[in-house]
């Protein structure tokens, strides 16, 4: 790293706010303290106010008013904003999407022509597709009635001002619409879905609810706290969903399927029927349990399964997994 490099480097951790001593500057670029002294010279001598704070607690910092010139960025760095903000834009819903397009417009306005030029090809040089419909998992034919971008925008909103967020929640399952009072703490996205995370302030309970499913949703005026041992992380790897389905298991009733190893292991490889209970059996068979009966989930997937799959769960979806058999065996042809 060259001086010019390390001194922007520099500028760019002071940016952060907070003071860096010159032996944690020295440290991070491999360098001597007297050069850092250099490099903290040279971006006083380019008009950057750098503030030398002194004592115990001391460093470097930049005064609190100074605003940065624009932006320079190479135009591969320019090709990485480009493909993250196609990323960004081909969801669903885009988070603060007003926020997003007013912060374009303003790193749009510091690049230099040739990049503003690669920017606005953005469109037709990156492409984000959605996944497709998974026809062993249907959704309600409600699905997606919701204002996802207006959910995730409210629950940002208010999560940003440190504010509950009131909110109206239906469950097509149950058929039933619930109010929430909650403390904003994360969001997660999932398969082209939103996920908001909150503590119910009524219940004191975290709540996971689908962004889609949100029919209100306000920014109301009390304080919420924030939880500092709180992370995203806790719900990714869709423990979520591991834990929703043990929940679903002894809500609801169950369907029953005896199985082989090989497509066990095949199950496994799902993102959804991978978190169903799977138990193996003394005679080497496994037993998956799944928290549904829905004929229009079970039957299909007993069927592509195909040989050594056995429904032993409930008896109703068993008969009509016989008639249909026996239907499609004599079907001529």
């Amino acid at each position: 790293m060259n001086p010019i490099e390390r001194a922007l480097a520099i500028l760019m951790l002071l940016t952060g706010g907070r003071l860096r001593t010159a032996s944690e500057l020295a440290e991070r670029f491999g360098v001597s303290l007297r050069t850092i002294y250099r490099d903290v010279d040279r971006l006083l001598a380019l008009g950057i106010p750098v503030e030398a704070a002194r004592g115990a607690e001391g460093g470097y910092r930049l005064a609190q008013d100074y605003i940065q010139p624009p932006i320079a960025l190479s135009r591969g760095e320019t090709a990485a904003l480009l493909v993250a903000l196609a990323l960004v834009r081909g969801l669903k819903a885009t988070p603060l999407l007003q926020e997003l397009d007013a912060a374009e417009g303003k790193l749009l306005a510091s690049l230099p022509r040739a990049a503003r030029e690669l920017f606005a090809q953005g469109e037709r040089i990156v492409g984000i597709e959605c996944p497709p419909p998974d026809i062993f998992h249907p959704e309600p034919d409600m699905f997606g009635s919701g204002d996802m971008q207006g959910a995730v925008d409210g629950f940002m909103q208010g999560l940003l001002a440190g504010r509950r967020v009131r909110l109206v929640h239906e469950n097509p399952y149950r058929e039933r619409r619930r109010a929430y009072d909650l403390e904003p703490r994360g969001i997660l996205f999932d398969r082209d879905r939103w996920y908001l995370i909150g503590w119910d302030v009524d219940l004191a309970a975290e709540r996971f609810l689908r962004a889609d499913r949100v029919r209100e949703i306000e920014v109301s005026g009390m304080a919420a706290r924030i939880d500092p041992e709180f992370s995203v992380t806790h719900h990714t790897g869709r423990k979520w969903l591991s834990r929703a389905m043990r929940r679903w298991e002894e809500e609801g009733e169950i369907s029953t399927i005896s199985i082989t190893d090989a497509q066990a292991s095949l199950l496994m490889r799902d993102w959804y029927l991978r978190h169903a209970a799977f138990t193996r059996e003394a005679d080497g068979r496994v037993t998956v349990r799944l928290p549904s009966i829905n004929p229009e989930m079970v039957l299909p997937l007993v069927r592509w399964l195909g040989p050594g799959a056995d429904l032993k769960a409930p008896e109703a979806l068993r008969r009509q997994l016989a008639r249909e058999l026996a239907a499609m065996a004599g079907a001529p042809g």
